[in-house]
């Protein structure tokens, strides 16, 4: 039997978040949450490392804000 599952493809973009950033920009917590909507809230959400040799489970305790400094802040 098949059930749907939510597969988040990571990719290692640098050793900071200011590196990721400089790779590609994140998407914001309002645009994941449109493309979660098409999606029945009881799907299992994973997430994909090293092309789907290993996964991981997003569970709520591993969701956490953290605050970074903005190097684009004083910038003219």
């Amino acid at each position: 039997m098949n059930k749907e599952v939510l597969i988040i493809e990571a990719n290692r973009e640098g050793y900071s978040i200011e590196q990721a950033e400089n790779e590609r920009t994140a998407i914001t917590v309002g645009e994941l949450m449109r493309l979660l909507e098409d999606f029945d809230e009881d799907t299992k959400i994973y997430i994909s490392n090293d092309r789907g040799y290993t996964y991981g489970s997003v569970t709520e305790r591993r969701i956490h804000e953290e605050w970074v400094e903005d190097e684009s802040e004083g910038e003219a």
